[in-house]
């Protein structure tokens, strides 16, 4: 069967490309907020583009943030992008202090003194996660200025910068990436794949 990946619509996010990318990897793609639509799929991911307090107010504002949560403690798999992926923690920094969808424990915080974290990268697998190791050494597109500081058991990449930045986070069947793997060419595609299929058969 095919698998049928869920786009969570909350008002922010690249959800053009991250669709493109699944539908030519082969998965059906649903875009939509509501339980109707996200109900029906076997995997969401949570994009997005912007701050991180503007897009938890849309979340909460739709409800999400429990559906999310519910979602979850069923064991049910989510994948979360650059600022999706920082929406996982437990609170954010930018604009103020923010409290996240607290999936996998963690804060994000300001980069540092480069203050933006833009363009190619190799990011570092740490531990023997089968779903990433595939993608040990693999380059990706960054485009980021805050990062999620998190616990090292879940933690499992890195990338290289003024100090080693927080690449994957996961937890179960939650996993954060702060790369654009949908912008990240074969590197991105294998990527998502192996994720996508490694999480809905886990």
């Amino acid at each position: 069967m095919v698998t049928t990946v869920g786009i969570v619509d909350y008002g922010m996010g690249n959800h053009a490309s991250v669709k493109h990318t699944l539908n030519q990897l082969g998965f059906r793609v649903r875009v939509g907020h509501t339980p109707d639509i996200l109900d029906s799929v076997d995997l969401m991911v949570l994009p997005g583009v912007g701050a991180f307090s503007s897009a938890m107010h849309q979340i909460a504002e739709r409800g999400l943030h429990v559906y999310l949560k519910d979602q979850v403690r069923r064991q049910r798999p989510l994948i979360g992008i650059c600022l999706g992926m920082q929406l996982l923690a437990t609170v954010g920094h930018e604009h103020g202090y923010t409290a996240g969808l607290d999936l996998i424990p963690g804060e994000v915080k300001a980069l540092g003194q480069s203050q933006w974290h833009i363009g190619w990268n190799n990011i570092e697998c740490l531990g023997a996660d089968p779903l990433l190791l595939p993608s040990d050494g693999d380059a990706f597109y960054f485009n980021h200025s805050y990062v999620f500081e998190s616990a090292a058991e879940y933690v499992t990449a890195i990338v290289r910068h003024e100090r080693p930045v927080t690449a994957v986070v996961r937890r179960g069947s939650v996993v954060g990436v702060q790369f654009h793997p949908e912008k990240s060419q074969a590197a991105g595609q294998l990527l998502l794949k192996n994720l996508i299929e490694g999480l809905n058969h886990a």
